[in-house]
């Protein structure tokens, strides 16, 4: 016990450290406490009700930080932050003039992080509309003034705009991605609801079963980290140059690393934005007097339904089909083969050039495989461990484990680097 906390003790004695550790706390608090802030006229059982019968309202609650479903103030929590940095990374990848701008270093990420900001609030208040909307259609929200619809949808786009301040003083003054662990703090808050939850309702029946989930989702858990931390370490040699008979740099060996998992949590992210649009169409159609739509709106409704085979197929697909889609946007084997020639580079047996970026993408196709097939299950995954086990109440999405896992490994790779770095400097010092 005391190696494991060893690290944390030894952060504690360090003053800068100390700093950054109590900054990231206190804007965290500041987060959840204003999560409990409510938009007055609302119907907050209602509400709550809407969104466990919506999943994808419960996604969106999930990057919200669980303020949605209370209608807070920051009830849209960094979801249009989140989609604005998303379009300008695909867009990226395919502007060239925003692709130079990636290159000019630290000023060129800035201005790209600028223009992510100006596009967050059109974004927030298209999104503070359109949950009005269906707020006030689902009578969630009664009848009010003008004014008080503007004030409420300012307020949410406002709370947004808010949120993301937060997030980038964490990452400037704290430790770790800012955003990543405001949504963190947010699906980790829900865990003592969770678990209460589970304890009012579990009797000894459902023992079992719940250590089945409850190893199950260790298992799960341990198979994040393994293919989060996974590469396929590529080397390439550098070859020894000469100019007038004299050496000027010797040959090297490095590594390219081509991650298992290198579009991250994205692909789950467009891929149950998707598969949820059936479900919740078809539950539309199904509320309508002609009888031909209402019918095939039910039909739609109950095979797209969550735990059902069809919806479970149809989201594994776009799991595994986004995941190849998102990886050619984000890694372009002829651009890595072409600066690796640039530099005098080759990777040992493969001639430089077009074999190489072919030699790439033949990797890159395989290990991308591996990583589509293996997100695609952590997607139904929950959903099969709940229909198995009869376990409802603890069901986290893949998403959501994802990212929880996801921010405990970045952070911890964060603060490890921060005390390695410390501890480099009080040697240099002797």
């Amino acid at each position: 016990m005391s190696n494991l906390l060893s690290p944390i003790i030894n952060a504690f004695k360090i003053a800068e450290l100390r700093r950054k550790i109590i900054i990231t706390v206190i804007l965290v608090i500041i987060f959840r406490i204003t999560a409990h802030i409510p938009v007055s006229g609302v119907d907050l059982a209602g509400l709550q009700q809407l969104f466990s019968s919506n999943q994808f309202l419960g996604l969106l609650d999930i990057f919200s930080g669980g303020t949605l479903a209370n209608f807070s103030v920051i009830s849209l929590g960094l979801n249009p932050y989140i989609n604005a940095s998303i379009i300008f990374q695909l867009l990226t990848m395919i502007s060239p003039k925003l692709e130079a701008l990636s290159k000019e270093g630290e000023a060129g990420r800035q201005m790209i992080n600028q223009y992510t900001r100006y596009l967050t609030v059109p974004l927030a208040l298209l999104q503070a509309i359109g949950m009005f909307v269906l707020l006030k259609n689902q009578g969630i929200i009664s009848v009010i003034s003008p004014l008080q619809i503007t004030s409420i949808i300012i307020g949410m786009t406002a709370g947004t705009i808010f949120l993301m301040w937060l997030g980038e003083l964490i990452t400037e003054y704290g430790i770790g991605n800012g955003i990543s662990l405001l949504i963190f703090a947010g699906i980790v808050s829900r865990v003592p609801i969770v678990l209460t939850q589970t304890a009012s309702v579990v009797d000894q029946t459902q023992i079992l079963n719940i250590v089945i989930f409850l190893v199950l989702t260790v298992l799960t858990v341990a198979g994040v980290v393994f293919v989060n931390e996974g590469r396929r370490q590529i080397t390439v040699q550098y070859a020894r140059r000469f100019v007038g008979g004299r050496q000027l740099g010797a040959g090297a060996q490095t590594y390219l690393p081509l991650r298992v998992n290198q579009a991250g949590v994205i692909p789950i992210i467009f891929a149950v934005s998707l598969v949820l649009v059936p479900s919740f169409a078809g539950s539309y159609l199904a509320g309508l007097n002609q009888p031909q739509l209402a019918s095939f709106g039910r039909v739609m409704a109950e095979n797209f339904n969550p735990g059902n085979l069809v919806y479970n197929l149809v989201y594994f697909t776009l799991v595994v089909g986004f995941t190849f889609f998102y990886t050619a946007i984000i890694f372009n084997p002829t651009k890595v083969a072409d600066e690796i020639k640039k530099y005098g580079g080759f990777i040992p047996g493969i001639r430089p050039g077009t074999q190489t970026a072919a030699f790439l993408n033949y990797i890159m196709v395989r290990v991308t495989l591996a990583g589509a097939l293996f997100l695609g299950a952590i997607a139904i995954l929950p959903s099969i461990a709940s229909e198995v086990t009869g376990v409802q109440t603890l069901v986290i999405g893949g998403t959501g484990l994802l990212i929880v896992v996801s921010v405990i490994l970045d952070t911890a790779k964060q603060f490890e680097s921060k005390l390695i770095e410390r501890s480099y400097k009080a040697f240099a010092r002797r």
